[in-house]
């Protein structure tokens, strides 16, 4: 039987492929057309975005990112100036809100709270 945490799992891994094709669409597709029907009964499922480990930060210096975690995004950002890091989220977030509006909303559902 798939599991939600099947299907969160697969379509986390199709938002991480680096270069996606077609293929990768139709499968993403599809794996959220199953979550989404996968249960009526249900409380709806969680999103992807929702399933991402969660994050330590600190502010330290002010203007310098601290963040406790193995994630290559947080090898690369560490201790680099927020005047940097700031502007490039800003471009992909404004790159995800047109390419995955669902994904989009997710993250700032999740910031807002």
């Amino acid at each position: 039987m798939i599991t939600k945490q099947d299907l969160l799992e697969a379509i986390a891994e199709c938002h991480g492929v680096r270069s996606p094709n077609a293929n990768t669409a139709i499968k993403l597709a599809a794996f959220y057309t199953i979550l989404d029907h996968l249960d009526d009964n249900e409380q709806p499922a969680e999103t992807a975005v929702d399933s991402i480990p969660q994050y330590s930060f600190s502010m330290g210096d002010s203007d310098t990112v601290h963040i406790e975690s193995e994630s290559e995004f947080a090898k690369v950002i560490e201790g680099r100036p927020q005047s940097e890091i700031w502007p490039v989220m800003d471009e992909l977030m404004t790159i995800v809100k047109v390419m995955n509006e669902k994904l989009y909303n997710g993250v700032i559902r999740k910031l807002s709270r």
